[in-house]
């Protein structure tokens, strides 16, 4: 249940930056920059808290490594879909929204990997002795 919290906020974090709709913080700013840029650069300073966290956790947890390999494991899933016919690649906007599901997917990876391996070999990460 917290790794499905986790990455939720993760995929928020991304779609509120970037999506196929008029719904998201590239689009607004860009249309809005010269009006209202103490509100833009707050926002943007949000955003960016928050990839900072994601980041610096998926790095730490998984490194770099890691990241390709759950990518590398979320585009096979993708290409059995397109190969079974259950995914078109006609529909650009789904296109979007399905590289946004894959990136979330890697930092809520990323960010709840201690748990998930803990949950599995009954292995503490020297951080987590204290829990």
């Amino acid at each position: 249940m917290v790794f499905l919290i986790r990455w939720a906020l993760a995929f928020v974090l991304l779609a509120m930056t970037f999506n196929p709709t008029d719904w998201n913080y590239v689009r607004w700013a860009s249309q809005n920059y010269t009006t209202e840029t103490p509100m833009v650069l707050l926002l943007g300073l949000l955003l960016l808290v928050g990839y900072i966290i994601y980041l610096r956790a998926t790095l730490r947890s998984i490194g770099t490594f890691g990241m390709i390999l759950v990518l590398a494991i979320v585009g096979a899933l993708l290409w059995v879909l397109y190969d079974w016919g259950l995914l078109s690649l006609d529909n650009q906007s789904l296109l979007v929204w399905i590289g946004l599901l894959a990136l979330s997917v890697v930092l809520g990876l990323g960010l709840s990997w201690s748990h998930i391996r803990r949950a599995i070999s009954g292995q503490s990460d020297m951080d987590d002795v204290g829990d």
